[in-house]
């Protein structure tokens, strides 16, 4: 599992839970909260009605006295009120009084006159003095049923005459709990929601930075260019430490490396030096001097022409990116690379054919390092080519990007060695019998090319000759 959702599925679960037991605690208040405000109201109420109640009481006539009629008097009085969003046509009160002993001498309810209500907690706790109350069921099996009873006592002096009772269904205040609830539940859902959506957004966030390192990473491992992706917090720390650590572990081994490859590649052209000199040591004809001389100068050049071109390559590969990269004129570019090589045609009997289309786009880059890739691949093609011949460089504008051609009229490089070319210290034979080259030219111009974010390429061409190129985008 990705740590990305690992981290999202933890904190939604711990989110969730939270939001659960928040929720839990919250809906478990509202009721016995609501319930609680009724109490404290009906405790009023039975006081005020008590105190109402207390002369018909003493008079006897607490069954058809005046508090008696005007408490039926409630029942058919239409109160039109809006609690909240909630309409009120009737009271929900029923008032029971009993005697001294527990027997009720009055039901607004017209139900219970008569019975004995002094095992009830609500008058058997008031008329020892205490505070009665009780929530009773009217249905066992309901318990939406029950019915909170609240007691107040009907005084004669110090002595209790009677016990006064309000009832109210616990029912009338289900309206306003479920609400209460279901507003509860809205924004516990929102907050759940609320808390999904910044889960996945800081999920991806992370996955987001840590693939990006990760990728990084794998594209240093694989030996691939890389560039640091942009990142965050300890994220870009990290991702520093992990370049630093590149930069150096690369350093080392990209030295180890060209000091070995250097080393192989001089020992020939020391060894054709060494052997030159010894026998200059010893008395020669004049010609055989001056060929040994000219062959010391000849390796020397190459071991020079080596080494620049090696430093070069190093300069390209080192690079994990254009610094400042601005739009090339190629055709500008290849009028540029014609005039430096023309010494170099002369000298070998070959002429130089340039062709650009119109318009020709301008790809971003870098105008010097294409100037030396292009220089290299007509220098290939040059040492290529045989007197009389003709190096071609076609510049054509293609789908998103510029393709780069340069063609001689050679022999041709042989199939097996097609895909190898492009190797560090590669080379053939030239067709007129001289020297290998340094083998680094085309290196250095796969090199620019990647650069580039294009690519290098080279194929025989059917009527003969090779045909090599660079493809670069344009965007």
């Amino acid at each position: 599992m990705r740590i990305g959702l690992r981290i999202l599925l933890g904190y939604f679960l711990i989110v969730a839970l939270a939001a659960l037991l928040l929720g839990q605690v919250f809906l478990r208040e509202v009721k016995p909260g609501v319930r609680q405000a009724m109490e404290d109201t009906l405790v009023d109420t039975a006081n005020v009605l008590a105190e109402l109640a207390t002369d018909d009481l003493l008079a006897g006539r607490i069954a058809d006295g005046q508090f008696a009629t005007r408490i039926h008097a409630l029942a058919g009085r239409d109160i039109g009120a809006g609690i909240w969003g909630f309409e009120k046509r009737e009271a929900s009160y029923r008032i029971t009084v009993t005697d001294a002993r527990g027997i009720v001498l009055f039901d607004s309810a017209g139900r219970d006159v008569g019975a004995d209500y002094s095992q009830w907690n609500d008058v058997y706790l008031t008329l020892r003095g205490g505070y009665g109350a009780r929530s009773t069921r009217s249905d066992p099996d309901d318990d939406a049923s029950s019915v909170m009873h609240v007691a107040a006592p009907i005084r004669d002096g110090a002595r209790i005459a009677g016990v006064l009772t309000v009832s109210k269904p616990n029912r009338a205040m289900a309206p306003f709990i479920a609400r209460s609830e279901g507003v509860i539940l809205r924004w516990g859902l929102v907050l759940l929601g609320s808390a999904l959506l910044v889960g996945l957004f800081a999920a991806w966030w992370l996955s987001r930075q840590l693939g990006g390192l990760r990728g990084y990473a794998d594209a240093v491992t694989a030996g691939r260019r890389a560039v640091l992706p942009d990142s965050a917090g300890e994220f870009a720390d990290l991702g520093r430490a992990l370049e630093t650590m590149r930069d150096r572990l690369e350093d080392r081994r990209y030295v180890e490396r060209y000091v070995h490859a250097l080393t192989h590649e001089l020992k020939s052209p020391l060894a054709a030096i060494r052997g030159s000199a010894e026998l200059l040591e010893s008395p020669l004809p004049e010609a055989d001097r001056r060929r040994f001389a000219a062959n010391i100068g000849a390796q020397s050049e190459r071991m020079a022409g080596m080494i620049d071109k090696l430093l070069a390559l190093a300069a390209v590969e080192h690079r994990q990116r254009l610094e400042d990269p601005g739009p090339v004129d190629l055709a500008a570019v290849a009028r540029e690379v014609a005039e430096a090589v023309a010494p170099r045609l002369r000298a070998g009997g070959v002429t130089l054919a340039l062709e650009a289309d119109e318009p020709l786009p301008s790809p971003s880059g870098d105008a010097f390092l294409l100037r030396q890739a292009l220089e290299n691949l007509v220098d290939n093609a040059i040492a290529h080519s045989p007197g009389g011949g003709t190096v071609s460089v076609a510049l054509r504008a293609q789908d998103g990007g510029v393709r780069v051609e340069v063609a001689d009229e050679g022999p041709g490089v042989p199939d097996f060695a097609l895909e190898q070319v492009f190797e560090r210290f590669y080379s053939l034979p030239r067709p007129d019998g001289g020297g290998r080259s340094s083998g680094i030219g085309l290196t250095f111009v796969a090199e620019v090319a990647q650069l580039h974010h294009g690519r290098a390429w080279l194929r025989n061409r059917d009527g003969g000759g090779a045909l090599a190129g660079i493809e670069l985008p344009t965007a």
